[in-house]
């Protein structure tokens, strides 16, 4: 059944308009009496058409759950910044696999170093391409990619997390040995193509983020996340 995304759901009725409402007229040739599945704030809402134009759907809401796709903990990727396409790329699949945020930091190793003007201007793309994986994945929320930000920043938000970890390819604590029991608010830390500098990883460790070695294989840093997320969903009941 199609998904679509609204901000909230006040009444039995919902309104959709825009590219998504022309989506459900042109190109998915949908009619009244047609049903659709539209999310909102982690929970799906089935919908019935009961009215159609290429501006604007009107639909009634038939029932409604928590989204079953949607993970039981809060994980936020912090993604030192990658060269080329790779963010899309780093973006779409931590959307797939269940994280909630995606936040690009600026690290001492990183090669690719646009501003936060620049990248600012990158933001309504990237923001796309999580909203199609959500689509994609039967999410429930779209996932929101945040400004670009320093490793300052970085360390000072992660730090108020129940559990926060950097993944350093120079050794740390192995990952079945991070305290996840009651977790919520979880944050990762990974490093770009270069890896991550001494200093930072000590910097993290002094702000009570645990340190954590992947083991003796290096990954490549677009694969890197999908491995700790995927790990994470498993040891935390999700996959």
């Amino acid at each position: 059944m199609p998904r679509f995304f609204v901000e909230k759901v006040n009444s039995d009725i919902i309104s959709i308009t825009g590219e998504d409402a022309n989506h459900i007229g042109r190109s998915l040739r949908m009619r009244i009496g047609d049903t659709i599945t539209v999310c909102s704030e982690g929970k799906d809402y089935y919908c019935q058409i009961l009215n159609i134009s290429y501006d604007e759907v009107k639909l009634k809401v038939l029932s409604s759950e928590l989204c079953a796709a949607e993970p039981t903990v809060n994980l936020t990727l912090y993604q030192a910044m990658p060269k080329s396409d790779k963010l899309s790329t780093i973006i779409q699949k931590s959307v797939e696999l269940g994280a909630v945020r995606i936040v690009p930091v600026i690290t001492k190793r990183c090669v690719a170093r646009p501003t936060k003007k620049e990248f600012e201007k990158k933001l309504p793309r990237l923001q796309k391409i999580a909203e199609a994986a959500a689509k994609q994945s039967g999410r429930g929320i779209i996932p929101v990619v945040s400004p670009l930000i320093t490793f300052d920043e970085a360390i000072t938000e992660m730090k108020n997390s129940d559990t926060a970890m950097l993944f350093y390819e120079e050794g740390g604590v192995k990952f079945n040995e991070v305290p996840l029991e009651n977790a919520y608010n979880i944050s990762i830390f990974i490093g770009s193509e270069g890896g991550l500098d001494p200093f930072e990883a000590e910097a993290a460790k002094n702000n009570g983020i645990h340190n954590v070695w992947l083991g003796n294989r290096i990954l490549r840093c677009e694969t890197a996340p999908i491995a700790v997320i995927s790990v994470l969903m498993h040891l935390t009941g999700n996959m």
